[in-house]
């Protein structure tokens, strides 16, 4: 499985239109072949700051993702929305057990 976790800088004066790009990009990436989970949160301590954690079968699965439509839409739309540059992460996971 890859984990992909994204932290999207909003500014707080487009924070609001910030959010509606993030939710119709989570709706429209749970929708694709190969994307585990993809889920959207604002941090609590820092309200202008978006993290986005994605997860994904396998390499294709990402290269779909990063490839699609909506996620190309949404890169030129939430452009105009942030503060500084979005950093992303990428871990290569094994196995996945819940704990509790």
């Amino acid at each position: 499985m890859i984990v992909m976790h994204a932290e999207l800088p909003v500014a707080p004066d487009h924070r609001e239109e910030a959010l509606e790009h993030v939710e119709e990009l989570a709706v429209e990436s749970r929708a694709e072949d190969g994307v585990i989970d993809y889920r959207a949160t604002t941090d609590i301590e820092d309200t202008d700051t978006v993290r986005i954690i994605e997860q994904y079968e396998d390499d294709d699965a990402v290269e779909a993702h990063m490839n699609s439509d909506h996620f190309e839409a949404f890169q030129a739309a939430i452009a105009s929305c942030l503060a500084g540059e979005p950093e992303l992460y990428r871990y290569e996971v094994d196995s996945k057990t819940q704990v509790m």
